[in-house]
This record gives structure tokens, sequence and C-alpha cells, in this order.
């Protein structure tokens, strides 16, 4: 049955959240976004962690059945020492990680922040039991970056928004080291959902029909940011070309456990995973506060996808809007 007029494309699982601070085995002032992978049998979910000393880390959990988790006591990826090389630039932590299988490794994308910004930083692990940091792929104030699971034309591919902008990019390296080629993906559009700032959320899953995206867009308001999820196709060979985007929201902050928290009015998810069922799980963390899961069918968020410019468009404004702009101009 198609959801209502109004409700979630997403719907919520019914015992959200999935994990809030009192599930932790320590004592912590809150916990953020979470990047989630599945290995085998089991899921595995990294969990932004801000410490009672104000700095964040990363925590890792696991389930069986991508509902219940148990949080480890110990932090999976901390900061950097401030006596290190590097800990300037992590000196308020790390965090947002967002985990992407390529070539038999799993790669942890993630933001670092100090005193002297945002940046980009590649980390790794084979296991889930160690890790390895292999450097910053950003300049500074760049931030939500997400690893493609494929090469593109033998070139690693990195989404990504710097703060300054408002918009999607797409960035390509020969080594995971040097980053260029950059190009503008997406951009806010006026009057839509989200018309004044988007990021991809967790790494694009490959469809017959080209890249699925999951990405947040910001809507500025009188009572605050209003942060929801839409989706796009990006071209299964060129992810900088947008073949179709959602104009509607697939999951807004409606619940108290969305709309009440440090960052109020808020969906941010960081991992998503295609289930045997071809059922899409969400994962998304709720106001800063809680990690959630909502669940959708692909078959129903590519359709959502495709409708594109259909959606809350009267049709005489769609006719005019069709008729003043090139098909390229509108994302």
């Amino acid at each position: 049955m198609e959801p209502r007029m109004g409700h979630d494309v997403v719907r919520r699982w019914v015992e959200n959240p999935l994990v809030v601070l009192e599930d932790l085995p320590i004592r912590a002032a809150d916990i953020w976004n979470a990047g989630l992978i599945k290995v085998g049998d089991e899921y595995i979910m990294l969990i932004t962690v801000e410490t009672l000393e104000g700095r964040y880390c990363i925590y890792q959990a696991r389930g069986r059945d991508g509902r219940h988790f148990a949080v480890d006591d110990q932090p999976f990826m901390t900061p950097c020492p401030d006596n290190d090389a590097r800990g300037r630039y992590e000196s308020f932590g790390i965090r947002d990680p967002r985990i992407t299988p390529l070539d038999g490794t799993y790669y942890i994308t993630y933001v670092a922040e100090g005193e002297h910004g945002l940046r980009l930083a590649l980390g790794k692990t084979d296991d889930f039991r160690t890790w390895e940091h292999l450097g910053y792929i950003s300049p500074v104030d760049n931030k939500n970056g997400v690893l493609l699971p494929e090469k593109i034309d033998g070139r690693y591919a990195l989404l990504e928004r710097p703060c300054e902008g408002a918009s999607i990019w797409i960035s390509y390296s020969d080594d995971l080291v040097y980053w260029g080629d950059s190009k503008v993906v997406m951009t806010p559009r006026d009057r839509y959902w989200d018309m004044h700032m988007i990021g991809a959320s967790a790494p694009p899953i490959r469809t017959d029909e080209g890249w699925l995206l999951i990405y947040y867009g910001e809507k500025f308001t009188s009572a605050g940011p209003l942060i929801r999820l839409g989706a796009a196709l990006l071209d299964g060979e060129d992810p900088s070309h947008v073949i179709a985007r959602s104009n509607i929201p697939i999951l807004s902050p409606r619940e108290d456990y969305e709309r009440i928290g440090d960052v109020p009015n808020m969906v941010f998810s960081c991992g998503v995973h295609l289930e045997d069922d071809g059922i899409l799980s969400v994962y998304y963390g709720a106001s800063d506060s809680c990690i959630c899961l909502g669940q959708v069918s692909m078959a129903r968020v590519l359709q959502i996808c495709r409708e594109g410019q259909c959606i809350g468009l009267p049709l005489e404004r769609r006719q005019r809007e069709d008729s003043t702009h090139p098909p390229e101009d509108k994302e």
C-alpha cells in the first residue's frame, strides 16, 4: 500500500531509536551520526561519540539483525594526541564516518576537526579490529565526503561538500592521495525542500539505472535549520551527471527524538544497506542525540527519483518551467 500524502517514503522502525546515550557502556556527552556496513552475517556500526571532555571519537557497535546493537566499551577510532604531528588538525575530534568497501578493503571517510577548521580524512581496515590513517584528502573546510565503491575510468571517486559552498562536488584520484578534476554534481534548488544546502549522506549504491545517492537537504527557517533526506540517481559511468532527483524528501524529522536534541529538526544519514529482499535500510542520526533506522523498498526510492519534476508542482507551473529551462538546469 502506497503511503498517504504527508507520510514519509522511508518508514521508521517501530522500536526507534536503535541506540541512545544510555545504551553506551561509558559516560559520554552525546552521540551523533553513524556509518554502517554488513560483513558476513554481522552488521557493524561506527558511531560518533562526544566524550565528557568535549572531543569526538568513533565507537563500534555490532549486531546480527540490524536492529539491536551492542556498543564496545573502548573507541575504535580516536583523534591524534595533541603532541602528534597532526594533533592540531584533530584537536576537537573525528566524526561522521562513512564506510566504503572497495577492492577487498573497507575505507572509512570521516571529518577531522581542529583549531584550524575541518578536513576530510581517510582510513582503512581489513577486519574492523584495527585501522590505519591514510591521510587528509581535502583542503581545509571541507566535509561530508563519501567514497564510491567502484573506480570510475580507473580512478577513485569522492563526493564531497566544501563548507564555503552549498553543493555536492565530485573529485577523482589515482592513488587516494592527490585529488582533482573536481566538478559540481548537484546544487540546492530554489523553493524546494533542499533550497539552501545539500550534501552526500551515505556511499551510493549501484543499481541497473545508475548510482542511487541518499543525500541531505537543508532549509533555513525562522526556527533554525530543517534537515531532511532525499534521493538522487547519478549516471553509472559518469557520476558527475544527475539522471533524476526526488522533488520531495524521503524522510523528514517528525518524531520527538528527531525534533528535540542538540541539533533539533534533523535527520542525517551516514550509512545505508540494501538487504537481500530489496529493502533499503537507512541508518540515521536524529537531532545529534540518537541513532535510528528507517526502511523502504529500493523500487520505491527509484520511482520517487524518476518522477522527478512531476512531484509537487501544478501542471501549469511544470509546463511553464519546462518551456523556459533546458533539462540540464532542472536538477
